[in-house]
């Protein structure tokens, strides 16, 4: 069998051609793409592929293993979906910016080495300025100088952080990394700020609700994903991510409960769930890490699904907020369908794609005997219900009858929303059949339909829902209003202005100060001085010979006035100059 190509290749070709392709070319060549990678991912077989030297060190662009295999997998099958999803504007922007996305989030997981690792990092802030680029509104172009900004600075503490590991005798291999001295440090913060850390994560809610429709798809699978591996990789058993992934899983639910802009309730509901991956990281057990493989593979699923069916509302009535939706189940019908399985996916509800991968991360924090993280976990579960399982479809398509009267989804957006919905479903119902098989630890068995765990679920949700009509009945629920939540990207949004504003009034009047200083007045100063010296030393060496030779008073006055232009426009007299030659020689030779 041959070994195939590298698939980061494949599509970062398919990238650069579509912009030069037009019409129906464009676009059947946009759908190619992704069907020639998943039949390249059948011709990789698990080992060490595409091999390069460069200066002392090995570069290793295909490391293919059952970690890596599974990303490829689930990456490869969403590249699809998402070019499906966006194909009939045929925008090459959308196009170009969503298989560059995804080439190098598979140049990632495929990485062998943490050279190549970070070129293909970088490139995945590219691919998600150019998706938020694609929507073409003022909000998306300032959301994307900010994402920019932010990643920027995390490829700098990254590349700070290898360069330091490397200095240090740490070899290029990527594998895991003892988390001790300061180059590990960044480098583990580097990871954290594309993994949506809380703090450093504000960016992902910031920036996400202004894609395109079909570029918070490609951005709501890559970016976050790639970090997990690259976490599992290097950190794995580190005890610092444990609670990283608890307060990432927590807070949220407080944000997305009170949020009106239903495309941010998901991005915040996006960190919730990344923040289980990070605790399966962080416990470190083989059942733990086949968590965190299970539920990105679910989780990619779920979260497009629901992406794309806001998008599809975005897309028709242009609307994403609560306030301004409700009743669009009478139009949009299969839409609304799509949005429930993936609200049930991520509710974890019983034969849907969450049930089978969160609940291995919870059991592994429970027999471990981490109670406060389980229970922590299981809050976080019941909220994400609330605001995700419930609140999304509830506001979206149900609720109050908004007065919209549009046109269901068009038929390629419901293709892929199809698909992924009957993935969701499938992955659910028959998880041995296809998802535990690919798992990276063979050795870490787990079944969840048990009656214990069904009806420990069930119950769970059937209170969570019992609260949340209830508060709804009572009044208590949090009202949809028109507002803005601040997050601690305020303090960039609001703070990076103001800093520039007192950056630009301080420096600038200081440089104005300093060019009226120094320019005007010293700099023409010494010019004049350069013009003057010259010509005032010469009159000076000038002076006895003319008094020798009898010119006294006032006609040695004007001499020297003479003289001193002469010399200072350069039209010295030749004379003088022999006088100064000999002069000169006279002091070269005594010397």
């Amino acid at each position: 069998m041959p070994e195939g190509l590298p698939p980061a290749a494949i599509y970062l070709f398919g990238a650069l051609v579509v912009p030069f392709l037009e019409g129906r070319a464009r676009q059947v060549f946009a759908l190619c793409v992704p069907l020639a990678g998943f039949a390249n991912y059948f011709l990789i077989s698990e080992g060490v592929h595409w091999t390069f030297q460069l200066l002392d060190f090995e570069l290793v662009l295909g490391r293919a293993d059952r970690w890596s295999l599974i990303f490829l997998n689930i990456f490869t099958v969403l590249s699809f979906i998402g070019i499906l999803y966006v194909v009939r504007d045929n925008r090459p922007l959308d196009l170009s910016a969503g298989l560059l996305y995804a080439g190098s989030a598979m140049g990632v997981v495929m990485a062998g080495d943490l050279i190549t690792l970070f070129l293909f990092w970088e490139m995945l802030t590219l691919g998600a300025v150019m998706c938020i680029l694609a929507r073409k509104t003022p909000e998306a172009g300032r959301a994307a100088y900010r994402y920019f900004l932010v990643h920027v600075l995390g490829g700098v503490v990254l590349l700070a952080g290898l360069l330091i590991h490397l200095a240090g005798g740490g070899g290029v291999a990527f594998d895991k990394i003892e988390l001790a001295g300061p180059g590990a440090w960044l480098m583990f913060l580097g990871f954290g700020i594309n993994c949506a850390w809380p703090v450093v994560g504000a960016w992902l809610t910031d920036t996400y609700p202004e894609a395109s429709i079909g570029g918070v798809v490609f951005m709501a699978t890559y970016t976050t994903k790639t970090a997990v591996y690259v976490l599992a990789r290097c950190f794995p058993g580190e005890a610092e991510l444990i609670w990283i992934g608890v307060a990432m899983a927590t807070i949220p639910i407080f944000f997305a409960v009170i949020e009106n802009d239903l495309r941010r309730v998901l991005a915040y509901s996006l960190i919730n769930q990344v923040g289980f991956m990070v605790v399966g990281v962080g416990l470190g057990n083989p059942l733990s890490l086949n968590g965190t493989a299970a539920h990105a593979y679910c989780h990619i699923l779920y979260k497009a699904l629901l992406f794309m069916s806001i998008g599809s509302v975005l897309y028709r009535t242009g609307k994403s907020k609560a306030t301004e939706l409700g009743g669009l189940y009478r139009c949009m019908p299969w839409t609304c369908v799509f949005c429930c399985i993936g609200a049930a996916s991520i509710s974890a509800f019983p034969f849907f794609s969450g049930f089978v991968s969160k609940s291995m991360i919870m059991s592994s924090a429970a027999a471990g005997g981490y109670t406060v993280v389980w229970l922590a976990l299981l809050f976080a579960s019941a909220g994400v219900f609330h605001h995700a399982g419930i609140k999304i479809p509830f506001f979206a398509f149900f609720s109050h009858d908004s007065g919209i009267r549009c046109k269901e989804a068009p038929v390629n957006q419901l293709l892929a929303m199809g698909i992924t919905a009957f993935l969701c479903i499938f992955v659910g119902t028959f998880p041995n059949a296809f998802l535990y098989g690919m798992l990276p630890n063979v050795e870490a068995s787990y079944q969840p339909y048990t009656v214990g765990h069904v009806t420990d679920q069930y119950a769970l949700l059937l209170f969570s829902a019992l609260a949340f009509t209830l508060l709804m009945r009572a009044g208590l629920y949090p009202a949809e209003v028109r507002s803005a939540n601040l997050d601690t990207d305020w303090l960039y949004r609001r703070g990076g202005p103001a800093f520039y504003g007192a950056m630009d009034r301080g420096l600038n009047t200081a440089n104005a100060v300093a060019h009226r200083l120094f320019v005007g007045r010293f700099i023409g100063w010494l010019a004049h001085l350069a013009r003057s010296l010259p010509a005032r030393l010469a009159v000076l060496v000038m002076t006895p010979f003319w008094k020798a030779s009898g010119i006294v008073g006032d006609a040695l006055d004007a001499r020297k006035e003479a003289f001193y232009e002469e010399v200072r426009l350069g039209a010295i007299p030749i004379g003088a100059t022999a006088a100064f030659a000999v002069v000169l020689l006279g002091v070269l030779f005594v010397f």
